[in-house]
């Protein structure tokens, strides 16, 4: 069979749709907050007790964020 005698079939649809999270600064407020931690440890207590308080809201909103977005997902199907 060559080349132009083979014919195409269509693929199958997908059985679900792909999740991905929304845009969100959160990683990057994380990351800011992970360096002041570092910064702070060499420097001044002041600076620590900031990173780790930005730390502590960021993973609390980003923890909320991923509750939430997994609540909007569908039911998974029954596996039989």
């Amino acid at each position: 069979m060559t080349n132009a005698q083979a014919t195409q079939t269509p693929a199958a649809p997908a059985g679900e749709e792909l999740h991905l999270p929304k845009d969100s600064g959160v990683p990057l407020a994380a990351a800011i907050s992970i360096t002041l931690i570092v910064i702070g440890l060499g420097l001044t207590f002041w600076i620590t007790a900031l990173g780790l308080v930005g730390l502590g809201a960021t993973a609390y909103r980003w923890i909320g964020d991923t509750r939430r977005s997994i609540a909007e997902l569908p039911e998974a199907p029954d596996a039989e």
